[in-house]
């Protein structure tokens, strides 16, 4: 590359310069976006500009998937790879692309979940995100601008997304006329002791799959001394058959703003990210929108509703890292860095982002913070149970007539929502099988469809809550296909930074292709047991702690697979 080609680059990356090595993901990214790919030339120059050593850049580019240090195709076809896209078909995607491979203009990629799994199956074209793609239309796909696809928004006592369903995002006026920033200026005339005991006694906990509870969060970094501190909304998701963020993101953004900004204000940060997955390109454009719409109107910035306080948020994409949905992998990855976990404690309420206090939570979690405010915590638990208050948003993919986002109060049960909200099993089949929580939640079957959706019930039937996915699996379906899904996507995103997750994916990946292959060896079973308690107990993060959960799960339930050979 000559002089003249660098000079777009250096106009981009100078603003990122003066944030030093936290500036470095965005300006890998402008990079990219100007050339198709890093190249060896545009590394060097933002090494030069942002003081970060050339091996660290380089380190950085391999370790996260959406960054390229070669030339690509013009087109780059990415066919999702996860249960719910294989139900709907993605394998025969992939076999219609395959033999396209004449045209010497594209190439194809299988990619991890997407997060359309409403329309599955899904793919991206250079970025560009496509939902309930069918192999007659492929023609069409590889020459037509993706559009955005749009899915079922359903369930009963809808608070979080009573502004989504619209087809397209809620503007900062229609978010004002239903109510919206009125849990803002209401929060900002509260102590902010008093905003967090109205947090607490809500009995939130975070919608992300954790479920700390958010007051005793934000209760932590307030009583924190060290200054700054930092709020960050977590918008990194990527578990598989999880996709109510990106609906949030891309039709309520100002309801997570507000949430964003009330969080600020009560344990006195200044400064806010919002860290978004980086496949979610019709979310960026809209929550970047979004921001600039509200710095407009006043409620970021400088002095924000006359209340003499200062608050602003950057909006940071993330580079294709399942691992960063962990909160401190999250961090790293802001700072520039690999998105390795860190050791806890400590926690991030006390040293978290830049080793500051700092609370982070998910999309869904921020978005029940101006219903708190409004309603008070007494009126918020009006809705949910006594130990689960409030509602919850479900993820509905695979087999079931009307796949979408359905929000309910914590308490009903997973036949209502299955069979009265989204319609039952498709095509007059039978219930075979339920995946909850998504990859690193477990299977279970008709047994399970009178448990009722709290944590409390779940947790008494060993079953867990996660992220809110419920993929369904008719009869006619082959569960060892989903668990090598399951098995091979956490051997390829453990980060590898422990050696019992780094090797525990990879030996049950192992177990389960001869499981799939019909050439078990004995004591196979027990290998499975081991694996799963050890990555259970001696990972670092969540990754490997729960890796071998969806695959434990199968062997409880149905231990005859593990037994007899597959008959080819």
């Amino acid at each position: 590359m000559t002089d003249l080609d660098l000079q777009p680059l250096q106009s981009l990356i100078s603003k990122y310069a003066q944030k030093g090595r936290p500036g470095l993901l965005p300006a890998l990214f402008a990079a990219q976006d100007l050339y198709g790919y890093i190249p060896e030339t545009a590394a060097k120059e933002i090494s030069r500009a942002l003081c970060v050593p050339l091996a660290d850049i380089y380190g950085v580019i391999e370790f996260y998937a959406l960054f390229q240090s070669k030339p690509n195709p013009r087109k780059v076809i990415q066919i999702c790879n996860d249960p719910a896209c294989a139900l709907a078909g993605s394998e025969a995607l992939l076999k219609v692309f395959s033999s396209k491979r004449t045209r010497q203009d594209f190439t194809i990629e299988k990619a991890p979940c997407l997060g359309l799994c409403e329309h599955a199956p899904a793919l991206m074209i250079n970025n560009v995100q496509r939902g309930d793609v069918a192999t007659q239309k492929i023609p069409d796909i590889l020459d037509e601008i993706g559009q955005k696809p749009y899915g079922i928004i359903g369930g009963e006592n809808r608070i979080i997304t009573i502004n989504c369903g619209k087809r397209r995002s809620t503007t900062l006026s229609e978010y004002i006329e239903s109510g919206g920033y009125a849990a803002l200026k209401k929060a900002k005339a509260m102590p902010p002791a008093e905003i967090i005991t109205e947090v607490k006694g809500s009995g939130l906990v975070g919608r992300g799959g954790a479920a700390f509870p958010t007051g005793t969060k934000w209760e932590g970094a307030f009583k924190e001394a060290a200054q700054p501190k930092y709020v960050v909304c977590n918008a990194d998701e990527a578990e598989p058959g999880t996709f109510k963020d990106r609906v949030l993101l891309e039709e309520d953004p100002h309801r997570i703003i507000e949430g964003l900004i009330i969080c600020a204000f009560a344990i006195g940060a200044h400064d806010g990210y919002i860290f978004l997955r980086g496949e979610y390109t019709n979310a960026l454009r809209e929550i970047t929108i979004a921001l600039e719409d509200a710095q407009q109107a006043g409620y970021l910035g400088k002095n924000i509703l006359g209340s003499g306080f200062d608050f602003d948020i950057e909006l940071f994409r993330g580079a294709g890292a399942y691992v960063c949905g962990e909160e401190t992998a999250l961090f790293e990855a802001i700072e520039g860095k690999r998105g390795f976990p860190r050791m806890k404690p400590p926690f991030p309420t006390s040293k978290g982002l830049f080793q500051k206090p700092t609370v982070i939570n998910n999309v869904e979690t921020l978005c029940n913070i101006p219903s708190i405010i409004n309603l008070g915590a007494s009126g918020y638990r009006q809705l949910g149970t006594e130990k689960s208050p409030g509602t919850k948003l479900f993820c509905l993919s695979g087999d079931v007539v009307h796949p979408g986002l359905y929000e309910v109060p914590f308490g009903i049960t997973l036949r209502h929502l299955i069979y009265d909200l989204a319609g039952g099993i498709k095509s007059g089949k039978s219930l075979k099988a339920i995946l909850l929580g998504g990859a690193a939640g477990a299977f279970t079957n008709e047994s399970s469809l009178d448990v009722k959706l709290t944590f409390e019930d779940l947790r008494a039937n060993g079953l867990p809550l996660g992220s809110g996915v419920v993929t369904v699996f008719d009869d006619t379906r082959d569960i060892r296909d989903a668990v090598l899904r399951i098995a091979t996507f956490f051997a390829n995103e453990s980060c590898g930074k422990c050696y019992p997750c780094q090797i525990g994916t990879q030996r049950q990946l192992e177990i389960i292709h001869r499981l799939t292959d019909g050439k078990l060896l004995p004591g196979d079973k027990e290998r499975l047991t081991d694996i799963y308690w050890t990555m259970t107990d001696a990972s670092i993060c969540g990754l490997g702690q729960t890796a071998a959960s969806a695959v434990l799960s199968v062997l409880k339930l149905w231990p005859e697979l593990f037994d007899e050979p597959r008959s080819k």
